[in-house]
């Protein structure tokens, strides 16, 4: 990539996203939480919401997987030589082989897609000037999928979606307006109007960022907050969720350094860290969470390990057994493996690998753990990795599939 900024990506409507891209900042191999932030949280006030118990830090995959599994990709399907809709594909649990299996159509750029908790339902962002969510019910008694349905997330350009882990709210975030949306989901999976919608009015854009841009939505491992993740603001706000109203009041934010362009948090399963991927300034930056308060603290900026230039950091993902952490890299090609030490607080450069793709814009784990996916948006491949348990190398599971300009993996 050269210019400084990620080429536009041309949209029916004639909306295009831009995201810009600042200096790089050379840091040090390891960066712990602030440390306020590793004290020990305080005792939820009584009449906190009923939270759902953070994740042993255990590896699932001690039993071996059988039978092959669905793969979902998320595509453009308005760029040229983009999709036709949600791919479709099936793939070996052991050796990671993946066969494709047909393409959804009817979804107009499904660029992100997340399952509910029950595993019956998929959600895709449409990521177009007039924003939607689609809701597709999986695999009926004739095994065909269906489209349950669009709402409107009532913003431009919806790049992330997840879903509440009590399967009750879809939560989706506008990258084009910079604001965060919420919509009901009901017994059939399908999606209701928007009950809420936030538009991050401050604080000020960062260095050369000319508004926000809401780039993730996500819930926090104990259920009890919700977190936005905000390029443009350089900020990540924390909410409460009113499960019953589906409405969100702000709680918390922090902020990142100056231009850092915070794209992507992940969780350690232990629930009180969390990894936050910089996209623009090339870093990233290790995170005590509070689950009491909901509060975020950013610890200092630490290096990809992809050296001189922009590496576009775009995901992180963390082993179930919390010892291990991965970052894709777009500009590299590559993927950095860091350990994970002092029970999260601490990451630890290993080394990088590269994907055998161009521009790796979305990573994923298997359920099992031991396979590791990235869409690899230029080169329309996804690469598949086997994940050593013991040591988190990463070994290239054969030849990448093809599949027309993937921006999103979601193995099931």
């Amino acid at each position: 990539m050269s210019g400084g900024t990620e080429p536009a990506r041309g949209m029916r409507g004639g909306w295009s996203r831009r995201r810009f891209v600042g200096a790089v900042a050379g840091t040090a191999a390891t960066a712990s939480v602030p440390a306020r932030a590793m004290a020990s949280a305080p005792v939820e006030p009584a009449d906190a919401p009923a939270r759902t118990p953070s994740p042993a830090p255990t590896t699932p995959a001690t039993r071996r997987p059988a039978g092959p599994r669905p793969l979902f990709l998320g595509t453009y399907t308005s760029v040229e030589g983009g999709g036709a809709g949600i791919g479709l594909a099936a793939y070996d649990p052991v050796s990671g082989r993946v066969t494709g299996t047909g393409t959804l159509t009817g979804v107009g750029d499904p660029s992100y897609l997340a399952a509910h908790p029950d595993g019956r339902t998929l959600y895709a962002v449409n990521e177009r000037q007039d924003g939607g969510v689609t809701a597709i019910r999986l695999g009926g008694e004739d095994g065909r999928h269906r489209v349950l349905g669009t709402r409107s997330t009532g913003g431009a350009g919806p790049c992330h979606l997840s879903v509440h882990p009590s399967g009750r709210w879809l939560l989706s975030a506008n990258y084009g307006s910079g604001s965060v949306a919420v919509h009901p989901v009901d017994a059939s999976g399908a999606l209701g109007e928007r009950t809420d919608l936030v538009t991050h009015t401050s604080p000020a854009p960062g260095p050369g960022q000319q508004g926000p841009h809401a780039h993730q939505f996500l819930t926090s491992p104990d259920g009890g907050h919700v977190l936005a993740v905000d390029l443009g603001t350089d900020a990540v706000y924390t909410y409460r969720l009113d499960l019953a109203h589906g409405t969100l009041t702000e709680v918390s934010r922090a902020r990142t350094r100056p231009g850092a362009g915070p794209r992507h948090l992940t969780f350690h399963p232990g629930g009180r860290y969390a990894y936050l991927a910089d996209e623009v300034d090339n870093t990233v930056a290790v995170c005590g969470y509070s689950p009491a308060t909901g509060r975020l603290d950013i610890g200092e900026a630490q290096s990809t390990g992809t050296g001189e230039g922009t590496s576009y950091p775009a995901q992180f993902v963390v082993t179930a057994d919390g010892r291990y952490a991965y970052l894709a890299n777009r500009g590299d090609n590559s993927l950095t493996r860091y350990a994970v030490e002092a029970g999260g607080a601490r990451l630890r450069l290993l080394d990088t690998v590269p994907v055998a793709g161009d521009f790796p814009r979305h990573i994923a784990l298997s359920p099992y753990g031991n396979l590791l996916f990235a869409a690899n948006q230029r080169s329309s491949t996804v690469s598949v990795f086997h994940v050593d348990r013991a040591s988190g190398e990463l070994r290239l599971a054969g030849e990448p599939f093809a599949s027309p300009v993937v921006v999103c993996a979601l193995p099931l």
